[in-house]
């Protein structure tokens, strides 16, 4: 017996590794290796003591803790989380999990080793930059290697186009399944510059799904917004380093602005085989910017040319080529009657306490008075519509 019903087939569209603190040592050039970060997990949930024992241990969990966490079968969603779960960073024992899950497949996405690749400040060389990113798709790729169900999402960060193209066909050659950009600017260039049409031509070309998702901008607000005068504010796991009320309420406003940019310099026009998704990102901004999108392209598109020639709305854009995970705790079924069935993708979070103990049983709660068709799409078809070698 698996967690996922097997009733109904379940495509995940977020998981994650936890990566050991070496992540990105191991797998990089030698020209660059002393210079990366060892990867840590000083701002979460796991405490370097944890982590300590693991690495002790051979890079491996004990084998008294293996067994305990094989022996939960299909609970164990509910009753491990973080570093400490079956699969979290071996890809042996991640296909065990994979067989106690039940999920058709499952889109793996890295934790904290992005954090340098991905950094916005524009002193970092490119050299080193995308010397982690490599090292980082390398090891993504060796992780998912043995199981078809893993899905391995590689990263790609935008700020420098030539070398992003360069990464991008690195990608493509080692059949990587989805590419994560941060939805921030790409630098100082809009994502709709110029220099990047290439980079989103090869991807439509090539048929490689882009990915948004939370850790591609900073979580944080600027300090000025949390500067009241008063003591600081706890983020959700009790200290101060992680997310916020503030940051929470506000998460949605980097990938709703990339995806805009995007919508109004064409970019979703002139590629309609460009396909994405926005991933444990939220979704219950999505209604409105649809709404908000196609009013806007509406008035402006008298005087703005880049929104004059669409010969779809930006809604059919987005409905077309994109899809959203709502966090757990969202009314998918809500979100489905403001906008349409088409938009909105199953995720675990997979081992991350974020996704909650149950995640089917809260979405399927919210979704009793919903259509089989919606709960096909929302669990399975809109998965394969956007990653359709999945099938």
């Amino acid at each position: 017996m698996t967690y996922a019903p097997d009733d109904r087939v379940f495509y995940d569209a977020d998981s994650h590794i936890m990566e050991l603190p070496d992540f990105l040592r191991a797998f990089a050039d030698p020209d660059v290796r002393d210079e990366l970060p060892l990867v840590s997990y000083s701002a979460s949930l796991v405490t370097d003591e944890e982590v300590a024992v693991i690495v002790d241990n051979g890079n491996r969990h004990s084998d008294e803790h293996r067994r305990r966490m094989i022996d939960m079968g299909d609970s164990l969603i509910r009753e491990v989380k973080e570093i400490q779960a079956l699969g979290a960073f071996d890809r042996d024992d991640r296909t065990l999990a994979m067989d106690q899950l039940g999920f058709a497949r499952q889109l793996v996405f890295a934790t904290h080793s992005v954090a340098m690749p991905f950094n916005p400040s524009s002193k970092l060389e490119p050299r080193l930059r995308y010397g982690a990113t490599r090292a980082h798709n390398r090891h993504m790729r060796e992780f998912c290697a043995n199981d078809d169900r893993l899905m391995g999402v590689a990263i790609v960060p935008l700020d420098e186009p030539d070398h992003a193209m360069s990464e991008l066909d690195r990608i493509l050659e080692d059949g990587f399944d989805a590419v994560w950009v941060p939805h921030r600017p790409c630098g100082d260039r809009s994502p709709g510059h110029v220099d990047l049409e290439p980079f989103w031509a090869r991807l439509a070309e090539a048929g490689l799904p882009f990915l948004l998702h939370v850790g591609g901008s900073p979580l944080q607000l600027s300090k000025a917004w949390s500067n009241t005068g008063r003591a600081a504010v706890k983020d959700w796991m009790g200290g101060g380093e992680n997310v916020r009320s503030k940051d929470a309420a506000t998460l949605h406003q980097g990938p709703e602005t990339f995806l805009t940019t995007m919508v109004m310099d064409g970019v979703f026009e002139r590629h309609p085989d460009l396909r994405g998704a926005s991933v444990e990102l939220g979704a219950g901004w999505v209604p409105e910017l649809l709404r908000r999108l196609d009013w806007v392209t509406a008035m402006w598109g008298r005087v703005d040319t880049n929104l004059s020639g669409f010969t779809r709305t930006p809604s059919e854009q987005l409905t077309q080529q994109m899809g959203f995970t709502p966090f757990v705790f969202e009314d998918v079924a809500r979100l489905v009657d403001e906008s349409n069935p088409d938009l909105y993708l199953f995720s675990s979070d997979y081992p991350h306490t974020e996704g909650g103990r149950d995640p089917i049983a809260r979405f399927e709660k919210v979704l009793a008075n919903s259509s089989d068709q919606v709960k096909d799409k929302f669990y399975a078809e809109n998965f394969l519509r956007l990653f359709p070698t999945a099938a």
